[in-house]
C-alpha cells in the first residue's frame, strides 16, 4: 500500500481512464465541442463526471444545486443519474455557454430534470433560502468563480439536509495552493476555504486529488 498518491503520473492516469471510465458518443460531442471554446478549461474531467454520477447514485439524491454549468458536462451526468422524477437547479450567468449545455440536455433526455437559473448564484441561493427551502436538497456541486466559493459554500451547507454532499470543484487549484509564492485572489480564497473546511466541525471532510482537487463535505 502507498502512502502517497501517485495518480499525477501519466502513466498511471492513462490506465486509470482505460480501466475505469465508462464512456459514451454524447459525452465525447460534448467534450469536443467545449473543447474549441477559449475557457475549455473550464469543463470537469471525465472521470470527473462519472465520479459525480457515482456520488448522486450513493447518496441517493433526488434535488441537486449545481453552481457553475458552463457548457453543461456536469449537469448532464449528473442529471443522468437522477430519478425520472428528480430536480437539477443550475445556476450559472453565461446565457452563450449554458446554450450549448441546453442542447445536450434535450439530446441527453434529461432537460426536464434541469432548471437553469441565469443570475449571479449567490442571489439564486440566497432567494432559496429566502423561500424557507433550507435542509430541502441532497447534493450541491460547486464550480464557479473562486472568490464567492466560500458564500456558495456556506448558502449550500443550510440549503442541504443532513447528510446532504457539498462537492467543491478546484480545491488543489493546479498545485497553486501548495505553493506559497502564489498570491493571488483565487488561489488565496481556495486555501482559506481549504483551512475552514478542515476545522468546520458541521462538516465530515475529504479532500481527494481526483482531476484539480475535489473535497467532499458532508453536512452532519
Amino acid at each position: 500500500m502507498s502512502r502517497t498518491s501517485t495518480l499525477d503520473l501519466p502513466a498511471v492516469y492513462d490506465y486509470l481512464l482505460q480501466v475505469s471510465l465508462r464512456d459514451d458518443p454524447l459525452l465525447r460531442e460534448l467534450r469536443e465541442e467545449t473543447a474549441r471554446d477559449e475557457a475549455a478549461r473550464m469543463q470537469i474531467s471525465p472521470e470527473q463526471g462519472q465520479l459525480l454520477a457515482l456520488l448522486v447514485k450513493l447518496t441517493g439524491s433526488r434535488r441537486i444545486i449545481e453552481v457553475g454549468t458552463y457548457t453543461g458536462y456536469s449537469s448532464l451526468v449528473m442529471a443522468r443519474a437522477l430519478p425520472r422524477d428528480g430536480y437539477l437547479l443550475c445556476c450559472d450567468i453565461n446565457q452563450h455557454w449554458t446554450d450549448v449545455a441546453r442542447r445536450y440536455w434535450e439530446r441527453g433526455g434529461v432537460a426536464e430534470r434541469i432548471e437553469l437559473q441565469l443570475a449571479p448564484a449567490s442571489e439564486t441561493l440566497q432567494s432559496l433560502l429566502d423561500r424557507g427551502q433550507q435542509r430541502s436538497f441532497d447534493l450541491a456541486f460547486i464550480d464557479a468563480d473562486k472568490e464567492n466559493y466560500d458564500t456558495y459554500y456556506e448558502q449550500c451547507l443550510r440549503l442541504l439536509r443532513p447528510n446532504g454532499l457539498i462537492v467543491l470543484d478546484n480545491m488543489l487549484w493546479y498545485g497553486k495552493v501548495a505553493d506559497p509564492s502564489v498570491n493571488d485572489p483565487d488561489t488565496n480564497s481556495i486555501r482559506q476555504l481549504n483551512r475552514k473546511l478542515k476545522d468546520d466541525a458541521r462538516i465530515d471532510l475529504s479532500l481527494i486529488p481526483v482531476a484539480d482537487g475535489i473535497a467532499l463535505a458532508r453536512k452532519r
